[in-house]
């Protein structure tokens, strides 16, 4: 067999006294256990509501709203006046004077205005200006928002004429070629 004599003291292990046993135990499963407990608590906080949101579900759906939106709207419904505009879109505000908007028909309030022309005027309306929305890409295309502008204009003293209708892109395409051959 062997020549080294068997000793009792080498295979004992590390662990001598009860104390080091409870220790040894504590170490080894409690720590790790409260360890994963709270890791674990601390992962599915994150799905608690914050403090005062009423309606967490709505905080949800509202922080996962998709960024942009698609409108499908008739390409070949009729173009709308400027009166029909105006009496739809920007009476709200501009038949009253809210938030210094100019009254409809009030000549001094759109002396300077349309002083600075009609295609600023129609930016302005169509980006925004002061109080007023962007009204660019709303429920009417930007030729109806320049009709509404110049029904507004010519009503506080300009002599705007109403924009036609964009020509449609087929005639737009059919138009160029004849043009470069009459050259």
């Amino acid at each position: 067999m062997s020549d080294i004599p068997y000793e009792e003291e080498d295979h004992t292990g590390p662990i001598k006294t009860p104390k080091q046993l409870l220790v040894a135990v504590l170490f080894s499963f409690v720590i790790p256990i409260f360890s994963i407990i709270g890791l674990v608590l601390y992962v599915a906080s994150a799905d608690k509501p914050a403090a005062g949101v009423v309606n967490p579900e709505k905080a949800i759906a509202e922080r996962l709203q998709k960024v942009g939106m698609v409108e499908v709207r008739d390409a070949d419904r009729p173009l709308q006046g400027g009166a029909d505009v105006f009496k739809t879109q920007c009476s709200a505000c501009h038949a009253t004077g809210v938030a210094g908007a100019p009254k409809f028909g009030d000549t001094a309030a759109w002396s300077a205005r349309i002083g600075v022309g009609f295609e600023a005027l129609v930016q302005s309306s169509l980006k925004g200006k002061g109080a007023m929305a962007p009204q660019g890409g709303g429920d009417f295309s930007d030729t109806e928002i320049a009709r509404a502008v110049a029904y507004m204009a010519n009503a506080g003293g300009a002599k705007f004429a109403e924009p036609a209708a964009p020509a449609p892109a087929d005639a737009a395409s059919a138009a160029a070629p004849e043009a470069s051959a009459a050259k």
